[in-house]
Protein backbone atom coordinates (compact mmCIF):
# COMPACT_ATOMS: atom_id res chain seq x y z
CA UNK A 1 0.00 0.00 0.00
CA UNK A 2 1.37 3.67 -1.08
CA UNK A 3 0.98 6.37 1.04
CA UNK A 4 0.99 9.96 -0.49
CA UNK A 5 3.34 12.32 1.95
CA UNK A 6 1.74 15.22 0.03
CA UNK A 7 -1.60 14.13 0.82
CA UNK A 8 -0.43 13.25 4.18
CA UNK A 9 0.39 16.82 4.81
CA UNK A 10 -2.94 18.05 3.91
CA UNK A 11 -4.77 15.87 6.13
CA UNK A 12 -1.77 17.06 8.99
CA UNK A 13 -2.74 20.94 8.09
CA UNK A 14 -6.78 20.19 7.89
CA UNK A 15 -6.86 18.77 11.32
CA UNK A 16 -6.98 21.21 13.75
CA UNK A 17 -6.19 24.39 11.72
CA UNK A 18 -8.00 26.96 9.18
CA UNK A 19 -5.87 26.47 6.15
CA UNK A 20 -8.09 29.76 4.69
CA UNK A 21 -5.82 32.14 6.74
CA UNK A 22 -2.55 29.97 6.52
CA UNK A 23 0.26 30.67 4.86
CA UNK A 24 3.55 28.56 4.42
CA UNK A 25 7.14 29.54 6.42
CA UNK A 26 10.16 28.68 5.50
CA UNK A 27 12.40 31.11 7.79
CA UNK A 28 15.54 28.57 8.19
CA UNK A 29 15.91 30.00 11.91
CA UNK A 30 15.39 26.96 14.55
CA UNK A 31 14.75 29.39 17.62
CA UNK A 32 12.28 31.82 15.87
CA UNK A 33 9.18 32.09 17.60
CA UNK A 34 5.20 31.37 16.39
CA UNK A 35 2.44 32.04 18.73
CA UNK A 36 -1.00 30.96 18.33
CA UNK A 37 -3.32 32.13 20.47
CA UNK A 38 -7.43 31.97 20.96
CA UNK A 39 -9.30 33.60 23.53
CA UNK A 40 -7.55 33.13 27.22
CA UNK A 41 -5.07 31.22 26.03
CA UNK A 42 -1.44 31.79 24.44
CA UNK A 43 1.28 29.53 23.26
CA UNK A 44 4.51 30.00 22.17
CA UNK A 45 7.02 27.36 20.01
CA UNK A 46 9.97 27.03 18.24
CA UNK A 47 11.50 24.61 15.31
CA UNK A 48 13.95 23.61 17.08
CA UNK A 49 12.40 20.45 18.62
CA UNK A 50 9.16 21.45 17.98
CA UNK A 51 9.65 23.11 21.75
CA UNK A 52 6.26 24.29 22.88
CA UNK A 53 8.47 27.41 25.13
CA UNK A 54 4.85 28.71 26.65
CA UNK A 55 1.49 28.37 26.86
CA UNK A 56 -0.52 31.24 28.64
CA UNK A 57 -4.09 30.37 30.27
CA UNK A 58 -5.90 31.64 32.87
CA UNK A 59 -6.21 31.14 36.83
CA UNK A 60 -9.64 31.53 39.08
CA UNK A 61 -9.31 35.21 39.31
CA UNK A 62 -9.22 35.68 35.44
CA UNK A 63 -4.63 36.27 35.30
CA UNK A 64 -2.87 34.75 32.73
CA UNK A 65 -0.06 32.42 34.05
CA UNK A 66 2.31 30.10 31.81
CA UNK A 67 2.04 26.99 33.15
CA UNK A 68 4.73 25.40 30.73
CA UNK A 69 7.86 24.38 32.13
CA UNK A 70 10.96 26.43 29.86
CA UNK A 71 12.82 29.24 28.76
CA UNK A 72 11.96 32.73 28.10
CA UNK A 73 15.11 32.58 26.03
CA UNK A 74 14.83 30.67 22.95
CA UNK A 75 18.35 30.05 22.02
CA UNK A 76 18.90 28.88 26.20
CA UNK A 77 17.08 25.41 24.86
CA UNK A 78 20.46 24.47 22.85
CA UNK A 79 22.04 25.69 26.11
CA UNK A 80 20.17 22.62 28.13
CA UNK A 81 20.40 20.59 25.31
CA UNK A 82 24.40 20.82 25.88
CA UNK A 83 24.03 21.13 29.53
CA UNK A 84 21.39 19.47 31.76
CA UNK A 85 18.92 17.95 28.47
CA UNK A 86 15.86 18.24 30.34
CA UNK A 87 13.64 17.33 26.88
CA UNK A 88 11.50 20.68 27.93
CA UNK A 89 8.85 20.69 25.63
CA UNK A 90 9.90 18.98 22.81
CA UNK A 91 9.08 15.99 20.44
CA UNK A 92 11.15 12.88 21.58
CA UNK A 93 11.85 10.35 18.84
CA UNK A 94 12.03 8.88 16.67
CA UNK A 95 11.16 6.43 19.95
CA UNK A 96 10.11 7.80 22.93
CA UNK A 97 11.05 6.87 26.59
CA UNK A 98 14.26 4.13 26.76
CA UNK A 99 15.33 0.76 25.10
CA UNK A 100 17.33 -1.86 27.16
CA UNK A 101 20.90 -2.17 25.78
CA UNK A 102 20.04 0.08 22.87
CA UNK A 103 19.02 -2.21 20.57
CA UNK A 104 15.76 -4.41 19.02
CA UNK A 105 15.31 -7.18 17.28
CA UNK A 106 13.24 -6.78 13.79
CA UNK A 107 12.10 -9.48 11.30
CA UNK A 108 15.73 -11.47 12.34
CA UNK A 109 18.00 -8.65 12.14
CA UNK A 110 19.30 -6.85 15.02
CA UNK A 111 19.84 -2.87 14.83
CA UNK A 112 22.35 -1.56 17.47
CA UNK A 113 20.92 2.50 18.28
CA UNK A 114 23.18 5.24 19.83
CA UNK A 115 23.20 4.63 23.52
CA UNK A 116 22.73 8.05 25.60
CA UNK A 117 21.52 6.52 29.52
CA UNK A 118 23.26 5.22 31.77
CA UNK A 119 26.56 5.39 31.35
CA UNK A 120 25.86 4.53 27.53
CA UNK A 121 24.48 1.49 27.87
CA UNK A 122 21.01 1.91 26.73
CA UNK A 123 18.54 4.45 24.50
CA UNK A 124 17.22 7.29 25.98
CA UNK A 125 14.23 9.41 24.10
CA UNK A 126 15.82 8.32 20.05
CA UNK A 127 19.45 8.33 21.00
CA UNK A 128 22.62 10.86 21.13
CA UNK A 129 20.55 13.44 18.74
CA UNK A 130 17.21 12.67 18.98
CA UNK A 131 13.84 14.53 17.75
CA UNK A 132 13.97 17.21 20.66
CA UNK A 133 17.41 18.14 18.78
CA UNK A 134 16.50 18.83 15.05
CA UNK A 135 15.99 21.99 13.41
CA UNK A 136 11.95 21.43 12.26
CA UNK A 137 10.98 22.85 9.22
CA UNK A 138 7.65 25.12 9.71
CA UNK A 139 5.04 24.22 7.01
CA UNK A 140 2.01 26.17 7.93
CA UNK A 141 0.71 28.86 10.54
CA UNK A 142 -2.32 29.83 11.46
CA UNK A 143 -3.36 32.21 14.40
CA UNK A 144 -4.85 28.94 16.28
CA UNK A 145 -2.32 26.70 15.04
CA UNK A 146 1.20 25.66 13.56
CA UNK A 147 2.27 22.69 11.93
CA UNK A 148 6.34 21.65 11.72
CA UNK A 149 7.95 18.88 9.43
CA UNK A 150 10.75 16.34 10.05
CA UNK A 151 12.73 14.40 7.74
CA UNK A 152 14.26 11.59 9.75
CA UNK A 153 17.20 9.89 7.45
CA UNK A 154 18.14 6.97 9.41
CA UNK A 155 19.20 8.78 12.61
CA UNK A 156 20.86 7.32 14.75
CA UNK A 157 20.94 3.71 13.61
CA UNK A 158 17.07 3.17 13.14
CA UNK A 159 16.17 1.31 10.01
CA UNK A 160 14.97 3.34 6.91
CA UNK A 161 13.23 7.03 6.26
CA UNK A 162 10.79 8.40 8.41
CA UNK A 163 8.55 11.90 7.65
CA UNK A 164 6.76 13.21 10.47
CA UNK A 165 4.17 16.69 11.05
CA UNK A 166 3.08 17.45 14.21
CA UNK A 167 0.35 20.21 14.48
CA UNK A 168 -0.20 22.32 17.42
CA UNK A 169 -3.48 23.93 17.91
CA UNK A 170 -5.49 26.36 20.13
CA UNK A 171 -9.05 26.85 20.76
CA UNK A 172 -11.44 28.34 23.22
CA UNK A 173 -14.93 28.28 24.45
CA UNK A 174 -14.64 32.30 26.00
CA UNK A 175 -15.76 35.49 25.02
CA UNK A 176 -14.97 38.97 26.69
CA UNK A 177 -18.87 38.62 28.23
CA UNK A 178 -18.27 34.20 29.16
CA UNK A 179 -16.35 34.38 32.51
CA UNK A 180 -16.85 30.44 32.72
CA UNK A 181 -15.21 28.61 29.86
CA UNK A 182 -12.66 26.55 28.69
CA UNK A 183 -9.66 26.64 26.77
CA UNK A 184 -7.48 23.35 24.99
CA UNK A 185 -4.32 22.93 23.61
CA UNK A 186 -3.99 20.12 20.83
CA UNK A 187 -1.20 18.12 20.23
CA UNK A 188 -0.91 15.83 17.01
CA UNK A 189 2.12 14.25 15.70
CA UNK A 190 1.41 12.35 12.42
CA UNK A 191 4.29 9.59 10.98
CA UNK A 192 5.12 8.06 8.09
CA UNK A 193 7.83 5.47 7.57
CA UNK A 194 9.13 5.94 3.79
CA UNK A 195 10.98 3.20 2.84
CA UNK A 196 11.51 -0.06 5.80
CA UNK A 197 9.50 -1.37 8.03
CA UNK A 198 10.58 0.51 11.69
CA UNK A 199 9.97 1.31 15.18
CA UNK A 200 7.71 4.65 15.55
CA UNK A 201 7.12 6.00 18.97
CA UNK A 202 6.99 9.77 19.18
CA UNK A 203 5.55 11.59 21.91
CA UNK A 204 5.10 15.28 23.33
CA UNK A 205 7.41 15.67 26.72
CA UNK A 206 6.19 18.60 28.10
CA UNK A 207 6.80 19.94 31.94
CA UNK A 208 3.85 21.04 33.92
CA UNK A 209 3.43 23.14 36.80
CA UNK A 210 -0.66 24.24 37.40
CA UNK A 211 0.61 26.57 40.40
CA UNK A 212 2.42 28.83 38.50
CA UNK A 213 5.45 28.41 40.39
CA UNK A 214 3.39 30.11 43.67
CA UNK A 215 4.54 26.82 45.71
CA UNK A 216 8.01 25.70 46.35
CA UNK A 217 7.01 22.17 44.40
CA UNK A 218 3.80 20.74 43.48
CA UNK A 219 3.08 17.87 46.19
CA UNK A 220 0.86 19.76 48.11
CA UNK A 221 -1.70 21.62 46.31
CA UNK A 222 -1.98 19.62 42.99
CA UNK A 223 -4.35 16.81 42.74
CA UNK A 224 -3.48 13.92 39.84
CA UNK A 225 -6.29 11.67 38.62
CA UNK A 226 -6.10 8.66 35.84
CA UNK A 227 -9.26 7.64 36.35
CA UNK A 228 -8.79 4.66 33.39
CA UNK A 229 -5.35 3.53 35.00
CA UNK A 230 -5.23 0.51 37.00
CA UNK A 231 -1.87 -0.99 35.99
CA UNK A 232 1.55 0.38 35.47
CA UNK A 233 4.43 -0.87 33.63
CA UNK A 234 7.15 -2.03 36.41
CA UNK A 235 10.58 -1.30 35.98
CA UNK A 236 14.05 -1.85 36.88
CA UNK A 237 16.49 0.45 38.61
CA UNK A 238 17.88 1.38 35.27
CA UNK A 239 14.60 2.37 34.58
CA UNK A 240 14.11 -0.62 31.73
CA UNK A 241 10.83 -2.48 31.75
CA UNK A 242 11.15 -5.56 33.27
CA UNK A 243 8.31 -7.47 31.30
CA UNK A 244 5.91 -7.21 34.49
CA UNK A 245 2.60 -4.98 34.81
CA UNK A 246 1.78 -4.17 38.52
CA UNK A 247 -1.40 -3.64 40.17
CA UNK A 248 -1.55 0.06 41.34
CA UNK A 249 -3.85 -0.53 43.98
CA UNK A 250 -1.64 -3.40 45.44
CA UNK A 251 1.90 -2.44 44.94
CA UNK A 252 4.12 -0.37 46.68
CA UNK A 253 1.19 -0.08 49.36
CA UNK A 254 -0.93 1.51 46.40
CA UNK A 255 1.39 4.58 46.15
CA UNK A 256 0.74 4.54 42.35
CA UNK A 257 -2.75 4.34 42.37
CA UNK A 258 -4.14 7.42 40.98
CA UNK A 259 -7.54 5.82 40.24
CA UNK A 260 -9.25 8.11 42.67
CA UNK A 261 -7.99 11.93 42.87
CA UNK A 262 -5.13 12.64 45.10
CA UNK A 263 -3.01 15.25 45.99
CA UNK A 264 0.71 13.78 44.54
CA UNK A 265 2.44 14.33 47.16
CA UNK A 266 0.40 12.15 49.35
CA UNK A 267 2.08 8.73 48.81
CA UNK A 268 5.32 9.72 47.14
CA UNK A 269 7.67 8.92 50.17
CA UNK A 270 5.98 5.33 49.17
CA UNK A 271 6.67 5.75 45.44
CA UNK A 272 9.99 3.40 44.91
CA UNK A 273 9.71 2.60 41.30
CA UNK A 274 11.73 4.95 39.64
CA UNK A 275 14.89 3.70 39.03
CA UNK A 276 18.13 3.41 41.44
CA UNK A 277 17.95 5.66 44.66
CA UNK A 278 15.05 7.25 42.94
CA UNK A 279 11.72 8.25 45.60
CA UNK A 280 9.14 9.53 43.17
CA UNK A 281 6.93 8.84 39.96
CA UNK A 282 8.81 7.77 36.96
CA UNK A 283 6.16 5.81 35.70
CA UNK A 284 4.47 4.74 32.59
CA UNK A 285 0.17 3.82 33.17
CA UNK A 286 -1.65 1.81 31.12
CA UNK A 287 -4.69 3.43 29.69
CA UNK A 288 -7.77 0.89 30.07
CA UNK A 289 -10.10 1.93 27.59
CA UNK A 290 -14.02 1.55 27.68
CA UNK A 291 -14.91 -1.25 25.50
CA UNK A 292 -16.81 1.19 23.24
CA UNK A 293 -13.60 3.08 22.57
CA UNK A 294 -11.02 2.38 19.97
CA UNK A 295 -7.55 3.65 20.80
CA UNK A 296 -6.88 4.76 16.95
CA UNK A 297 -10.46 5.91 15.02
CA UNK A 298 -12.08 7.81 18.59
CA UNK A 299 -11.91 11.66 17.57
CA UNK A 300 -10.81 13.60 21.05
CA UNK A 301 -14.01 14.79 21.90
CA UNK A 302 -15.27 11.52 22.38
CA UNK A 303 -12.47 10.07 24.08
CA UNK A 304 -12.77 9.26 27.83
CA UNK A 305 -10.32 11.54 29.96
CA UNK A 306 -7.29 9.59 31.12
CA UNK A 307 -5.89 12.04 33.71
CA UNK A 308 -7.51 15.47 35.58
CA UNK A 309 -4.81 17.76 37.53
CA UNK A 310 -5.41 20.69 39.26
CA UNK A 311 -3.81 23.16 41.84
CA UNK A 312 -5.56 24.48 44.91
CA UNK A 313 -3.36 27.59 44.69
CA UNK A 314 -4.29 28.77 41.31
CA UNK A 315 -7.24 27.25 40.37
CA UNK A 316 -6.32 26.36 37.08
CA UNK A 317 -7.47 22.55 35.92
CA UNK A 318 -6.55 20.39 33.07
CA UNK A 319 -8.09 17.31 31.41
CA UNK A 320 -5.86 15.10 29.56
CA UNK A 321 -7.60 12.84 26.49
CA UNK A 322 -5.47 10.65 23.91
CA UNK A 323 -5.34 7.87 21.81
CA UNK A 324 -2.31 6.67 22.85
CA UNK A 325 -2.35 3.31 25.44
CA UNK A 326 -0.15 4.83 28.29
CA UNK A 327 0.84 8.04 30.16
CA UNK A 328 3.72 8.25 31.45
CA UNK A 329 3.94 10.13 34.31
CA UNK A 330 7.25 12.28 35.74
CA UNK A 331 7.64 13.85 38.85
CA UNK A 332 10.70 16.02 38.16
CA UNK A 333 12.66 14.15 40.88
CA UNK A 334 16.03 15.00 39.55
CA UNK A 335 15.45 18.97 39.69
CA UNK A 336 17.46 20.48 42.06
CA UNK A 337 17.05 24.31 42.46
CA UNK A 338 19.64 25.09 39.89
CA UNK A 339 17.42 25.25 36.94
CA UNK A 340 15.95 28.57 37.11
CA UNK A 341 12.33 29.61 36.67
CA UNK A 342 11.33 32.11 33.83
CA UNK A 343 11.92 35.23 34.62
CA UNK A 344 8.76 36.16 33.24
CA UNK A 345 6.47 33.96 35.75
CA UNK A 346 8.73 35.09 38.41
CA UNK A 347 7.49 38.94 37.64
CA UNK A 348 3.97 38.01 37.57
CA UNK A 349 4.42 36.16 40.83
CA UNK A 350 5.76 39.43 42.28
CA UNK A 351 3.73 41.52 40.68
CA UNK A 352 0.73 39.31 42.58
CA UNK A 353 2.60 39.75 45.95
CA UNK A 354 2.79 36.25 46.31
CA UNK A 355 4.89 35.36 48.93
CA UNK A 356 5.60 31.64 48.53
CA UNK A 357 6.74 31.77 44.89
CA UNK A 358 10.04 30.76 43.38
CA UNK A 359 12.60 31.33 41.08
CA UNK A 360 14.11 28.06 40.73
CA UNK A 361 12.99 24.71 39.72
CA UNK A 362 12.73 22.39 43.17
CA UNK A 363 12.40 19.08 43.16
CA UNK A 364 8.84 17.57 42.91
CA UNK A 365 8.50 20.80 41.17
CA UNK A 366 6.72 19.89 38.21
CA UNK A 367 5.14 17.13 36.50
CA UNK A 368 6.06 15.58 33.02
CA UNK A 369 2.95 13.98 31.26
CA UNK A 370 4.33 11.98 28.12
CA UNK A 371 1.55 9.98 26.13
CA UNK A 372 3.02 7.43 24.42
CA UNK A 373 2.45 3.09 23.80
CA UNK A 374 3.57 0.94 26.31
CA UNK A 375 7.43 1.96 27.06
CA UNK A 376 9.89 -0.52 25.46
CA UNK A 377 7.68 -2.73 24.06
CA UNK A 378 9.93 -3.85 21.11
CA UNK A 379 11.55 -5.44 23.54
CA UNK A 380 9.01 -7.11 25.03
CA UNK A 381 6.93 -8.64 22.26
CA UNK A 382 4.72 -11.07 24.74
CA UNK A 383 2.60 -7.67 25.08
CA UNK A 384 1.53 -7.77 21.42
CA UNK A 385 1.91 -3.91 20.99
CA UNK A 386 3.50 -4.44 17.85
CA UNK A 387 0.50 -3.21 15.72
CA UNK A 388 1.00 0.25 17.98
CA UNK A 389 4.75 0.57 17.25
CA UNK A 390 5.95 -0.93 14.37
CA UNK A 391 5.31 0.77 11.15
CA UNK A 392 6.31 0.46 7.13
CA UNK A 393 4.83 1.48 3.73
CA UNK A 394 2.16 -1.52 4.04
CA UNK A 395 0.59 0.34 7.00
CA UNK A 396 -0.95 3.51 7.86
CA UNK A 397 0.90 6.49 9.73
CA UNK A 398 1.41 6.38 13.40
CA UNK A 399 -0.70 8.92 15.11
CA UNK A 400 -0.34 10.62 18.43
CA UNK A 401 -3.04 13.34 19.45
CA UNK A 402 -3.37 14.40 23.03
CA UNK A 403 -5.46 17.28 24.32
CA UNK A 404 -5.05 19.48 26.99
CA UNK A 405 -8.37 20.67 27.70
CA UNK A 406 -8.10 23.43 30.88
CA UNK A 407 -10.80 24.99 33.40
CA UNK A 408 -10.76 26.38 36.60
CA UNK A 409 -11.78 24.96 40.44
Amino acid sequence: MYFNPAALLASALLWGSSLAASYPITSPDPFKTYVISAQNIQATLIPYGATLTSLLVNDRDGKQQDVAVGYDDPKQYLTDTKTNHTYFGCIVGRYANRIKNGSFELDGVKYPITKNENNDTQTLHGGVVGYDQRPWTVVNHTETSVTFSLLDTGFEGFPGDVITYATYSVGSSCSKEKTKCGTKLTAKTVSLALTKKTPIMLAHHIYWNLNAFKRPNVLNDTTLHLPLSKQFIYIDSAAIPTGRLADTATTFDGALDFTQPKLIGRDIASAKNCGANCTGYDNAFIIDRPVNESDWTSSPETMAVALNMASSTSGISMQVTTNQKAIQIYSCNNQDGTIPVKKSQVHRNKMEGNKESVDVINQYGCIVIETESWIDGISNPKWGQDNFQIYSLDTGPAVNWVTFAFGNV
